[in-house]
């Protein structure tokens, strides 16, 4: 996808959305820092002022994004933790907090906003920009979180829910498999410790296929003892497949 043609073009936004906005002035705002806001708002004041008394008139103000932001954090919370309750149905109130702050947070924000690419169309004012402000996480999680808002507000809760979703599908994609994985390999540990009293240990024993579409076998052990062998995508899946494996070993006996 081309950059924008400019430094602010909000028809290339609304197209790394996916989204086209009713009213742009909310993608305006949801795109427009403080500092910028300030910046405009001093060059009305300055040119309003009276030339014989020195008091300046009414001028106007530019918006930020600051009231979006705060509303779009709201929004992401709810959806995250909505798409969380359905992918983990089982998980207490305790992990589900857990999982959600791992998914969302300042760095992960910032990632998502630095993958629309909002670091080169938001507004900031000439110090902001001049100090590596554009490249800030707390700069680029808040203009996400403003555009999500900006998005909530013009095209209403399904579309945002469906933007967010399509946004941290990968996310939630990583997490669920690193939960699998983990929930496996543990209950394993704690089966073998419990009856052998040592410490499993997996080893990758084949691989095959080309680098982009490689497989791996890995043997897990325990005491020099094979319980369980399997094939995986990445190692980790490999590795969570013969833990399941393993744990049926166990159990049977």
């Amino acid at each position: 996808m081309s950059s924008p043609q400019s430094g602010y073009d909000l028809a290339w936004v609304e197209e790394r959305l996916g989204y086209h906005f009713q009213d742009p002035g909310l993608l305006e705002q949801a795109l427009t820092h403080s500092s910028f806001a300030h910046e405009q708002e001093q060059k009305v004041t300055d040119k309003n002022v009276c030339p014989t008394n020195g008091e300046s008139s009414v001028y106007l103000v530019q918006s930020h994004y600051e009231r979006l932001e705060f509303l779009g954090d709201a929004v992401v919370d709810l959806v995250i933790g909505h798409l969380l309750m359905q992918q983990f149905p089982e998980a207490e109130e305790g992990e589900l907090t857990q999982y959600r702050a791992r998914l969302v947070n300042e760095s992960g924000l910032a990632e998502l906003a630095l993958e629309l690419n909002l670091d080169q169309v938001i507004l900031l004012g000439k110090g902001e920009d001049s100090t590596g402000g554009r490249k800030k996480p707390s700069i680029l999680a808040s203009g996400y979180e403003a555009v999500v808002a900006a998005v909530y507000l013009d095209g209403g809760y399904e579309t945002a829910f469906r933007l967010i979703e399509q946004h941290f599908q990968a996310r939630l994609l990583r997490l669920s498999e690193t939960e699998t994985i983990q929930d496996a390999k543990t209950r394993f540990q704690e089966l073998v410790q419990a009856k052998h009293k040592v410490a499993p240990s997996y080893r990758v024993i084949q691989e095959k296929g080309p680098d982009h579409n490689k497989q791996f076998q890995v043997v897990l052990l325990v005491a020099g003892r094979e319980l369980g062998r399997a094939w995986g995508k990445s190692k980790k899946e490999a590795e969570r497949k013969a833990a399941e494996a393993a744990i049926k070993t166990l159990l049977e006996e």
